[in-house]
């Protein structure tokens, strides 16, 4: 089959190498005609590129002769996607760039796995550039909740990002909610780098993507893309001092090492900051944390057609008080930033992440391989504490060596597309292989104060597992252009999943030897899923477009861990969860690309739901089936650039996310909770942001306000931890002088007291208080 396969491709590269070429020239002008230096122009779906000289000319050969979308990006300028024809276009062209104060960029996405025009995509994409990122002030992928409409994204304190898109909520270690980084599927909430650096964009896709992207994407995807080397020498300098003693550092470059041959890319941040919460018990911070980031590139470019890219990133992050939680909401409000905890403990994270993608692209067809290997050491030097309280009652220790609590995860995906010549029929399709090594060692020990929880005291319940997990998938996806304006798309993807499961549960009051309470015992369950996708869009004008859609989301079963809850026996297998999906939506570009206004509306029904249960004072999350959902409601996207200078983004999302059948079981008794709200599902997300620049010679002073206003929602399934309607208001502003940059920010203005988190057992955790800084940048 190897052999085949491999005499396949070479077939395939010859025959691509025998075709017609040409080349294709032209000059990069601003709207005074004069030229634009270092613009760069891209074939999109090839490795055909170029920067423009000092007279702003350019010219690319070699190229196959077709017909290619072109991006053409210059700093200060709105991008702009062109169509050419190589062969017949062979008369130099000149592309006039506007600038980016009075229109609106071409926004080019790879959400279908191609690069393509965003307002071309039949589906619900929001896309943030790198300009946007930095007027967000984005550090953090939670920061983009309402951003997106319909998305709402927290943590507790340690760093892990739970997200719900559209009412699909993540409710365990496999999120509902899928993130990319550089095409890298983050597989799980340990093994995922949360903090933002050197983004090139960021694209959301709301609503299920099990076609192109597979398990772990019934909610959507988050696809965070950072920016490579090319033949230009790039890079940037940052410094953020902020209250509560934020520093934040970041130092990047990108530059060939030989021309158009071999290039090298590297960017470091490091962030620390005092924290937000102080401990009763001694006075003095609780959540203070510091981290160091690196992202590192090495690419080479064999030819003009192929590509190898060697990509590592590394997040070490320290934090001396994870999971800043108040017992209670009542105590979270009434006492805000505060906590009361005997037990405090340094938490180490470490997350190592690694990839190489080969791709080719030619005439006859494009081809990509991409290898990737995440790691994830993540323990509490001391036992942290578990009853989040002043007394000795229970802490739980994971610190049992690196074999222990570390996530190992290996991915292999082959895809193969249509060339970027390719007109009436666009195709992707390939495979996706994963394996995960999972090994836990956790124990919950009593203190002194363990009668309090009816255990002896200095008592210990241990558990172990040892999981795997294992799978594979094929995938497919075509479009076809049936007339001029209607496009057809349907795909279709297979995903087989092996989980085994080994677990040991212990016990032991010292100083005696512990004793097995469960045997040492194995379980495998296995998973198939096919889900289908099918979508209809027509062009009602060149740049208005109407599409509907429908879709099978998918999040694969699992085994239950072993706890204590005598009512759930470990090893249990729990089914998969699955979705129907049908939207409707219009996406539209008004008067010369300075209004843009989209409209999508969704209906989603959720069959065999995964819902978690927190199991106490183990510290174990328990995922059953226990009902059924329907989500609907609508998304509303609009970016204007009403006259020269000013910007206005605007985005809602409304969301009626509710159980239609949902049986748990409580205190030995079945409880119906029909009729309760999904978690972490704000009745609606809404964002306006408004900036205006005014130009005092070269430099540029900049004012920014956004006002950010979520809706009510609830943090457990009973609905009785609840978050009414709150605001939250940012502002930015500052001076741009040529190259230099300097912004003074302030965050959540109006110290709004909110609840950003709650486990169903009542512990708080509120969103971030009023936080203000300056940021110095210069970018080269």
């Amino acid at each position: 089959m190897t052999k085949t396969f491999l005499f396949f491709l070479v077939t395939v590269c010859f025959h691509a190498a025998a075709q017609n070429t040409n080349s294709f020239s032209g000059k990069i002008t601003d709207a005074a005609s004069q030229p634009l230096t270092g613009a760069s122009i891209h074939l999109l779906n090839t490795n055909f590129g170029a920067a423009a000289d000092g007279e702003g000319s350019f010219t690319i050969n070699g190229i196959p002769n077709g017909k290619y979308s072109v991006q053409v990006t210059a700093v200060g300028y709105a991008s702009q996607r062109i169509e050419v024809i190589v062969g017949v276009d062979v008369v130099p062209m000149t592309i006039q760039l506007e600038e980016s104060t009075s229109q609106l960029d071409d926004v080019i996405v790879t959400a279908q796995k191609q690069e393509e025009d965003v307002q071309k995509v039949p589906l619900t994409v929001s896309a943030l550039s790198s300009q946007q990122v930095q007027q967000y002030r984005l550090w953090n992928s939670r920061d983009i909740t309402a951003i997106v409409p319909n998305l709402y994204s927290t943590n507790s304190g340690d760093n892990r990002n739970v997200t719900s898109i559209r009412g699909i909520t993540t409710t365990s270690y496999d999120p509902a909610v899928a993130t990319y980084i550089d095409g890298v599927n983050q597989f799980g909430l340990d093994t995922y780098i949360a903090q933002l650096f050197d983004v090139e964009r960021i694209e959301v896709l709301s609503g299920p993507q099990g076609t192109l992207y597979g398990r772990n994407a019934m909610g959507g995807v988050i696809n965070i893309i950072t920016k490579q080397p090319t033949n230009r020498t790039t890079g940037f300098a940052e410094l953020n001092i902020g209250n509560f003693g934020q520093q934040r550092y970041a130092l990047g470059l990108r530059t060939p090492l030989i021309k158009n041959k071999l290039y090298f890319g590297i960017t470091g941040v490091f962030d620390r900051t005092d924290g937000f919460y102080t401990n009763q018990l001694n006075n003095t911070n609780f959540d203070s944390k510091s981290s160091v980031i690196g992202n590192y590139y090495l690419k080479y470019n064999p030819s003009a057609k192929w590509s190898l890219t060697l990509n590592i990133k590394h997040n070490e992050n320290r934090n001396d008080g994870a999971f800043p939680l108040a017992g209670s909401r009542a105590d979270a409000l009434d006492k805000p930033f505060t906590v009361n905890q005997n037990a405090v403990t340094k938490l180490i994270d470490n997350i190592f992440n690694s990839s190489l993608v080969v791709s080719y692209a030619g005439h006859a067809l494009n081809f990509s391989s991409q290898t990737s290997y995440q790691s994830n050491y993540r323990y509490y030097v001391d036992p942290i504490d578990g009853d989040f309280s002043p007394l000795d009652i229970v802490t739980i220790k994971n610190n049992y060596g690196d074999n222990w609590n570390k996530v190992k995860v290996f991915t292999q995906e082959f895809k193969f597309s249509s060339p970027a010549s390719s007109s009436l029929l666009k195709w992707t399709g390939g495979s996706y292989m994963f394996y995960q090594d999972n090994p836990v060692k956790q124990a919950t020990q009593f203190g002194k104060n363990g009668n309090l929880f009816g255990s002896p005291p200095n008592s210990s319940s241990i558990n172990t597992s040892k999981s795997e997990s294992k799978g594979i998938a094929f995938f497919g996806q075509a479009t076809y252009t049936i007339a001029r304006r209607l496009d057809i798309t349907t795909g279709l993807r297979y995903d087989y999943e092996n989980k085994k499961q080994n677990v040991l549960g212990e016990y032991q009051i010292a100083p005696d030897p512990s004793f097995e309470t469960r045997p040492d015992t194995s379980a495998i369950a296995t998973y198939q899923a096919i889900s289908p996708k099918a979508v209809v869009s027509f062009q009602l004008k060149e740049n208005q477009t109407l599409f509907a859609s429908y879709s099978r989301g998918y999040r694969a079963g699992g085994l239950t861990a072993l706890s204590s809850d005598p009512s759930v026996p470990p090893l249990y297998a729990y089914k998969p969860e699955y979705s129907s999906n049908i939207e409707v939506g219009s996406k539209n570009v008004f008067f010369n690309n300075r209004l843009r206004l989209n409209l999508s509306i969704f209906y989603v029904k959720v069959s065999d739901a995964q819902v978690p249960t927190l199991v106490l004072p183990d510290a174990v999350t328990i995922t059953k089936n226990a009902g059924e959902l329907t989500s609907k409601g609508f998304d509303l996207q609009m970016a204007a650039t009403p006259t020269k200078n000013l910007q206005v983004e605007y985005n809602f999302g409304w969301n009626d996310a509710a159980y239609t059948t949902l049986k748990l079981s409580q205190n030995n008794t079945e409880v119906d909770l029909k009729g309760a709200h999904q978690i972490f599902t704000p009745a609606f997300t809404s964002m306006l942001a408004v900036q205006y620049g005014y130009e005092i010679g070269q430099a540029k002073l900049l004012a920014r306000g956004e006002w950010m206003r979520l809706g009510k929602q609830y943090f457990d399934l009973a609905n009785t931890i609840e978050q009414s309607d709150y605001s939250v208001f940012n502002a930015r502003v500052g001076i741009a002088f040529q190259k230099w940059e300097v912004m003074f920010w302030g965050r959540n203005l109006g110290d709004e007291k909110y609840i950003a988190y709650a486990y169903d057992f009542g512990a708080t955790h509120l969103g971030n208080p009023k936080n203000y800084g300056v940021t110095v940048r210069v970018s080269f």
